[in-house]
């Protein structure tokens, strides 16, 4: 029987009504957990209702609608553009899951091509709408603060107050530059970068500028100086106090501010936008790995419990002796081994299912330490817990927590050397506002080359003369869907060490 798009999203329209505002409600920020269920179940069934028009019929008129009342609502009660993204993101999440299980794979390819060609068509339109708007807003803002500038008069003092309390009331950072030198910014700047006030004015703005980006960016502000360019956005990363890198945007735009001329910006965190995209990608590029995996199952499982079966037969064969009962015996190991890549493949491709609840994280850790316990005694290892904080109960999946453990604590016992030392370190790390419960696993053994910290973590790539590389990436997975991640880093001397963050009542 021929499979009906349009059957299959009336016959769905509840699970993904109910499922897409559910998600709305605990996934898409707090700002969506602090609306009402009534609003949500009303503007995704409109959504939804407005998706069917694209997809059936192939009509867009439903979903401008909606975008242009979605976008005044969303803009009005101050969201995040990545956060109402992520929310149009949970759509394509939700209908793929379920036309896995209810539509063949011909019909898959077809079906996601047209979801995708729909979201895009969605979230473009929803994007430089609302940045759009936010354009205009923010332009008629700079318009009022310079006549505010212009038109002062004896009442100065006060005009120059209603003038930097309308800026404070700015989510994104806002910043006034004079000869490279910072001499207005408003506390979501310095909150973006971790400093106060006084550590931010009269400094020099490349200090707040990642040290690659540099160069760039002072030519941009250059070019923007010689030419009077009227506004420009360009994308950066920002280099806060801790350290760390984030992706930045800027609208800079050369004004008067003191009467002298100026470069004035509004700075955005982009991060949230980043990390969709990547993850819209990684979504794609799963789904594409779970239709071949699929295939690939099905053409080499059979052939394969096949050869297994008649080589046991053959090990149990009183005749082969010596040499030849070694072979088969080789034989039979290897096709086990083929099997379970085959199984970690299979688990690779398909969505992760969380199981929360509360966990001692402690205890979990302790007890893949006690399963190990002969492995460890194999190389005469040496475990060395340190415990710095006691980490809180968790809500997470243990027994995935548990995957990570294993399978960093496997890696670590493969590189040791004989003899060797394994740290284990419980700690609690604040970064960026947020208090984490940090696990530190570090050895004593090969580590990593330099130069593929960042790839150890992608799917299928390894070093090793056994395996396909999904350990880590696994790994990775894993600690994402927690809201955490994991750092690697290559010790000086030897070894390697894993940081393993998780945020302590994010659920």
């Amino acid at each position: 029987m021929e499979f009906s798009f349009s059957t299959f999203l009336n016959t769905h329209e509840p699970v993904i009504i109910s499922q897409w505002v559910k998600k709305l409600h605990t996934e898409c920020g707090d700002q969506y957990a602090a609306r009402p269920l009534e609003e949500l179940f009303e503007t995704i069934t409109n959504a939804v209702d407005a998706n069917y028009h694209v997809l059936v019929h192939k009509s867009y008129d439903s979903i401008n609608i909606f975008i242009d009342k979605i976008t005044d609502m969303r803009l009005k009660s101050g969201f995040l553009l990545s956060d109402v993204q992520k929310a149009f993101e949970l759509y394509r999440i939700i209908v793929t899951d379920l036309l896995i299980t209810n539509a063949s794979k011909k019909e898959f390819k077809e079906i996601f091509e047209s979801l995708n060609s729909c979201l895009a068509y969605t979230m473009n339109r929803f994007s430089d709408h609302f940045q759009d708007m936010q354009q205009k807003k923010i332009v008629q803002q700079n318009r009022e603060l310079e006549q505010r500038i212009i038109k002062r008069t004896k009442a100065h003092k006060e005009s120059e107050k209603k003038y930097k309390t309308l800026v404070e009331e700015i989510n994104d950072g806002y910043f006034v530059i004079q000869d490279s030198v910072i001499v207005f910014a408003n506390q979501a700047f310095c909150s973006m970068h971790g400093y106060d006030l006084h550590d931010v004015l009269g400094k020099n703005f490349c200090k707040f500028v990642a040290t690659t980006d540099r160069e760039e960016v002072l030519k941009i502000y250059s070019d923007n100086f010689d030419s009077k360019i009227a506004s420009q956005v360009f994308e950066y990363k920002r280099l806060v106090k801790s350290g760390r890198e984030f992706p930045t945007e800027i609208q800079g735009k050369t004004t008067s501010y003191g009467n002298k001329i100026s470069s004035i910006g509004i700075c955005r965190d982009i991060t949230e936008r980043i990390k969709m995209g990547k993850k819209v990608r990684e979504n794609e590029r799963m789904v594409y790995i779970g239709q071949i995996t699929a295939s690939l199952s099905h053409e080499i499982r059979n052939p394969l419990s096949s050869i297994k079966m008649n080589l046991q037969i053959l090990s149990g064969n009183k005749q082969i002796t010596g040499n030849d009962k070694r072979r088969v015996d080789i034989s039979v190991s290897e096709v086990s081994r083929l099997e379970q890549i085959l199984n970690q493949l299979l688990d690779f491709a398909k969505p992760l299912q969380m199981n929360l609840k509360p966990c001692n994280i402690h205890h979990i850790l302790n007890s893949y330490i006690e399963l190990l316990e002969m492995k460890f005694k194999e190389k005469n290892l040496q475990i060395k817990t340190i415990v710095e904080d006691e980490l809180p109960p968790l809500l997470a999946d243990g027994e995935k927590l548990g995957q990570v453990f294993i399978n960093i604590l496997i890696n670590a016992i493969e590189s040791s050397d004989p003899f060797g030392k394994i740290g284990i370190t419980f700690k609690k790390i604040i970064d960026q506002n947020i208090e984490y419960a940090a696990v530190l696993i570090d050895d004593e053994g090969s580590g990593f080359d330099e130069k593929d910290k960042e790839e150890i973590f992608k799917p299928f790539f390894t070093k090793k003369t056994k395996g396909i590389g999904l350990g880590l990436a696994n790994v990775k997975r894993i600690i994402e869907l927690h809201n955490g991640f994991i750092r690697a880093k290559k010790k000086k001397d030897k070894g390697a060490s894993f940081l393993i963050m998780i945020p302590i009542g994010n659920f």
